[in-house]
């Protein structure tokens, strides 16, 4: 079964994730700081999600996933008018760095590990579609 890691502080948000999560038969479990999502990657964990408006460094986390796990997959999101930390993600090792939005509304599919239809995937949220992804790997 595929695992899946976060470091978000929005409890609503965190909320949302964890039934998509359950929906799908998928353990999500939630760190409230770098130190405790660093101990969650054990069992290994397919996927990482970081609220880049963590008050927790979310920048300095993802670097050292990049520097302790280079093929981790890390997606982050954040408000729309933050490029500036964007970039700051994106340098740090970040491939996939979403506003808020467009996460949970937005396409996420890696086709080596999951192939759907775009009518099927279409309506569904971002977090759906990584799930459906690692559901696909049970």
């Amino acid at each position: 079964m595929g695992r899946v890691a976060a470091l978000i502080d929005d409890l609503f948000f965190q909320l949302k994730v964890a039934e998509t999560a359950k929906q799908l038969g998928i353990e999500f479990k939630v760190a409230s700081n770098p130190d405790a999502l660093f101990t969650l990657l054990d069992p290994p964990t397919r996927l990482v999600i970081v609220d880049l408006n963590s008050r927790n460094q979310p920048v300095a986390t993802i670097e050292k996933l990049r520097a302790t796990q280079k093929e981790l997959r890390v997606v982050a999101f954040l408000s729309h008018v933050q490029t500036e930390l964007a970039a700051q993600a994106r340098a740090a090792g970040c491939l996939e760095v979403m506003p808020r939005s467009v996460f949970q509304r937005v396409r996420l599919v890696d086709s080596s590990m999951y192939k759907v239809t775009r009518n099927k995937m279409a309506k569904s949220s971002v977090a759906t579609q990584v799930f459906q992804i690692l559901s696909a790997g049970k």
